[in-house]
């Protein structure tokens, strides 16, 4: 499922994310690209160990733990540390690939199963031209274009790319989740249960039905989760 999760970051969060960003220490992207994926990258990237990128992941998972819509959605289990990249000017595409089944984190031991992909957006759509995120799906092609701030979660499955940057730079933030559900389907159900009796309990209260609806979402959470 494609997700839009919007205002991840306070409009105070992002002035500080964008006032780091602007003399930050980029890379060559391809540096952490896999051998498939390295053939139609081109952008740059902030080295993970910088200490730019450990001050703006910090700040980026501040900002998930707190938004509901976000755990909803991912039902996180493990969380890859954020990574950061540029678009614009001659390194400013990324062709249609698929991401890494498993990530190795910089902790011994610790690897994530990219279930779901997220990009969190810093600059604004009127401050680039291209850029939009183009994901596949069962629908056809998807473009995300997001507001500075918003983010977008989709299936890591997905073959998606990043269109030519033609004016302007493209900044955003990306890692993946690992849910406790790992089914993109079963989280589809429980995402979509767990909305609705948002909205019931809003019109109508804690009413018996809300009550029996929450004991079902819990159940079956029960079932498909692995913690």
């Amino acid at each position: 499922m494609l997700i839009h999760v919007p205002e991840v970051l306070s409009p105070d969060e992002l002035r500080q994310c964008r006032e780091i960003l602007r003399d930050a220490p980029w890379s060559d992207g391809r540096a952490t690209a896999g051998a498939q994926s390295a053939v139609v990258k081109s952008n740059e990237q902030l080295p993970a160990r910088c200490e730019p990128a450990q001050a703006l992941q910090a700040l980026v998972l501040r900002a998930l733990e707190r938004h509901p819509l976000f755990f909803s959605a991912a039902l996180p289990k493990r969380i890859f540390p954020p990574m950061f990249n540029r678009y614009g000017g001659a390194a400013n595409t990324y062709g249609p690939h698929v991401d890494m089944a498993v990530r190795h984190t910089a902790q011994p031991g610790v690897r994530v199963r990219t279930d779901i992909s997220c990009t969190l957006f810093f600059a604004e759509p009127e401050e680039y031209e291209g850029g939009e995120l183009v994901i596949d799906d069962t629908y056809g092609s998807q473009r995300v274009k997001l507001p500075a701030g918003d983010m977008v979660l989709y299936p890591g499955t997905s073959v998606h790319g990043v269109a030519p940057v033609t004016r302007g730079h493209r900044l955003a933030s990306f890692f993946w989740v690992e849910s406790m559900v790992r089914s993109d389907e079963q989280r589809r159900l429980l995402f979509d249960l767990d909305m609705n009796l948002m909205r019931l309990r809003e019109r109508e209260g804690e009413t018996p039905e809300a009550v029996a609806l929450t004991g079902t979402y819990h159940n079956l959470l029960r079932m498909w989760a692995d913690t």
